[in-house]
C-alpha cells in the first residue's frame, strides 16, 4: 500500500495500523515522490490526501488511471464534502475523512479490497 500524505502524523499512523493488520506500507510525503512510485512499483490500494503544498491528490489518481495495475484508491482529507465523496464513490473511489479512527480506517480498507 502507497501512503500519500503531507502530514507527518497521518503518515505514521497510517503506516502503524496497516502494518499491524499486515499489510506492507511504502510512504511518501509529497506528489512528485508518490507518483515516482507510482512509475516503479505496483501497489493494491492508494491512500491520498487530496490538499498538500507540493501538489493535489487528485493529479496522483488521475494518474493511477493511465496505469497496467491500478490499485484501489482511498483519499484521506478533511476536505471531502458530501458532493465530492458522491463524485469519488461514482468512480470506485473510496474516501476517509480526517480525523479518523483505527476502525473507520479499518472499515474503509476491507470495503475498497472487497473484503
Amino acid at each position: 500500500m502507497l501512503v500519500v500524505d503531507d502530514e507527518q502524523l497521518v503518515r505514521w499512523f497510517l503506516d502503524r495500523a496497516l502494518t499491524k493488520n499486515g499489510h506492507e506500507v511504502i510512504i511518501a510525503s509529497n506528489v512528485p515522490e508518490a507518483s515516482e512510485k507510482l512509475d516503479t512499483e505496483k501497489f493494491d490500494m492508494l491512500f491520498v490526501d487530496l490538499r498538500m503544498p507540493d501538489g493535489n491528490g487528485t493529479e496522483l489518481i488521475d494518474k493511477v488511471g493511465t496505469l497496467d495495475v491500478k490499485p484501489k484508491v482511498v483519499v484521506c482529507s478533511a476536505f471531502i464534502s458530501s458532493e465530492l465523496e458522491a463524485e469519488f464513490k461514482n468512480k470506485g473511489i473510496c474516501t476517509l475523512k480526517k480525523p479518523f479512527k483505527l476502525d473507520e480506517l479499518n472499515r474503509v480498507v476491507q470495503k475498497c479490497l472487497g473484503k
